[in-house]
């Protein structure tokens, strides 16, 4: 279970692993130190001693998935909506694609991945899902869209105004994309 950035960085840090492009896996602390993959599978280590974080070398290189996931909770351990917002890159609504975010990043902040999009071919009407873990950890779920709430759980790009989830409201200019 996690939350909701955990559920992002996760899905993105799996996406690359799963595709070995374990150089592009690298995600930063609330404090700025830059977790690098790459780095942890040569087997060195994150110590973290208040706000002083160093990598140390502690045990042999691995690309195994029990050591990817370690790696995992450490950065879901130290970073969170608030370094991820930093992270990512803006990125105008209209040119939305899958994997991108929208985030509000902060202590509480909030983040929901784009999971999916379809477009009507007569009339070029989009439609995206969403997704999010929450707080308490939870599991990653589909969002239902509270302004169709017996119809679909499709969010529709012409909506006016404000991006209104289950659990919180994001505008268009939160959206957010990866760009390693």
């Amino acid at each position: 279970m996690h939350q909701c950035a955990d559920a992002v960085m996760r899905l993105r840090a799996e996406y690359l692993f799963e595709r070995q492009k374990y150089d592009s896996i690298h995600f930063n602390f609330t404090n700025g130190f830059r977790a690098d993959y790459a780095k942890w599978r040569t087997g060195k280590r994150i110590l973290v001693d208040g706000n002083r974080v160093v990598w140390k070398q502690k045990t042999t290189p691995s690309d195994q998935p029990a050591v990817f996931w370690k790696y995992l909770e450490m950065v879901f351990s130290y970073a969170g909506t608030a370094s991820l917002s930093k992270e990512l890159t803006k990125v105008a609504f209209e040119e939305m694609q899958i994997g991108d975010v929208f985030i509000q990043g902060g202590f509480p902040g909030h983040a929901v991945i784009v999971v999916d999009m379809a477009e009507n071919s007569q009339t070029g009407t989009k439609a995206f899902l969403l997704a999010q873990s929450y707080m308490p950890a939870q599991e990653l779920q589909l969002l239902a869209n509270p302004a169709a709430p017996n119809q679909s759980p499709w969010y529709y790009s012409e909506f006016q105004g404000n991006l209104t989830t289950p659990e919180w409201v994001f505008k268009k200019t939160d959206l957010k994309r990866f760009m390693y």
